[in-house]
């Protein structure tokens, strides 16, 4: 019982099923139209009478935001090695890293659309885009922050870059990378939707974004708050994965961290 009372997961539960309850109620007595605000028992109706549209439609979403991802920290990963190891690439390319996260990508979009046509494809580059700079950033902060009396160390034994890089500056820059890797599962997830809103081709029916899109134009309230409601989970459920990988990896490189 008492390994019950003190689980992680329980007190957000509740939160959520009082929160629920409180609100199922508020809109049952105010007699808020289901069009402007549809009470939680027709949302999850909705998730039940329209489940296969709305699993399918989250599976084709989630394998372009987890593409997306996956290219994002490949070719982040990449970047920020080569910045960290030369200051003057570092000094003429982070900027233009900077300049692409600070633009809306809402309005890139359509640019992706008229270069490589409407698709998956293009969904993906737009999760990419939006993903990729946290995992530079917080990669390049790690990898730049290496403590200098291991780097003196290293040196003193004659380490050359490659053995530095491999066997110090990865393993310390770890941490850094996993809050990167956080922070970018959830904008893929963002990234993959506004794709849908934008360059979707409505094959086999589209991702979750273009289901939201549909419900929208058929005044479907209830069916809206349901895709949203499935697409926040696709966002948990990428977060959790990335906290499994940094409790995976850190017990590997980083066992004084699993002793706290």
């Amino acid at each position: 019982m008492k390994g019950f009372r003190d689980a992680v997961w329980l007190p957000p539960l509740l939160s959520f099923l009082g929160l629920t309850l409180a609100l199922e109620v508020w809109l049952w007595f105010a007699d808020i139209p289901s069009y402007l605000l549809p009470r939680p028992a027709e949302v999850f109706t909705a998730l039940y009478t329209e489940g296969a549209d709305l699993t399918r439609a989250i599976l084709r979403t989630s394998l372009a935001a987890s593409t997306g991802l996956l290219v994002s920290v490949i070719i982040g990963v990449a970047a920020a090695i080569g910045l960290s190891i030369n200051d003057w690439l570092r000094r003429a390319f982070y900027p233009y890293a900077v300049f692409f996260q600070t633009v809306p990508i809402i309005a890139i979009a359509p640019l992706l659309v008229i270069w490589l046509g409407y698709g998956l494809k293009t969904i993906i580059a737009v999760s990419f885009i939006v993903s990729v700079f946290p995992i530079i950033a917080n990669t390049l902060s790690g990898l730049l922050s290496t403590d200098p009396a291991l780097r003196d160390l290293f040196r003193l034994h004659r380490a050359g870059t490659l053995t530095t890089l491999v066997k110090l500056r990865i393993p310390a820059a770890l941490p850094q990378f996993l809050t990167g890797l956080r922070i970018a599962s959830g904008l893929a997830v963002i990234g993959a939707i506004v794709g849908e809103f934008v360059a979707d081709d409505y094959r086999g029916g589209g991702g979750i974004g273009t289901v939201v899109m549909v419900a929208i134009k058929e005044l479907n309230t209830p069916k809206v708050f349901a895709a949203v409601f499935m697409a926040a989970l696709l966002g948990l459920v990428f977060f959790a994965l990335v906290n499994l990988l940094g409790r995976l990896t850190r017990r590997h490189w980083h066992i004084a961290e699993t002793r706290e």
